[in-house]
């Protein structure tokens, strides 16, 4: 990602999240997958299972954001919620009630 003398970002990877506060970023696989394995962990499943679950999830998430050029991180956090309902409703619990945990 780049900022031209305008100050608009360009995406490199042609998926652009906007986030709450306006600013823009590249999409990060890697945030979606830490973010699903602490409301994982949060819920005393086995760090393996949580493994497993996130790694679908993550992936599944990098092949919907592919599909848009830009997305918000709130249609983000709503397609993970509902990924993760798919695999462990009390980890999609602990993921939608502490988004602000940071």
């Amino acid at each position: 990602m780049k900022k031209t003398k305008k100050t608009k970002t360009i995406c490199r990877t042609g998926s652009c999240i906007v986030k709450r506060h306006g600013h823009v970023e590249e999409f990060d696989e890697r945030k979606v997958y830490a973010s699903c394995y602490a409301a994982c962990l949060s819920t005393h499943m086995q760090k393996e299972e949580a493994e497993s679950i996130c790694s679908k999830v993550s992936r599944s998430m990098k092949a919907w954001v592919k599909t848009k050029r830009t997305v918000s991180s709130t249609d983000i956090f709503r397609q993970v919620t509902r990924e993760l309902k798919r695999y462990n409703k009390d980890a999609a619990f602990m993921y939608e009630t502490h988004r602000d945990i940071s």
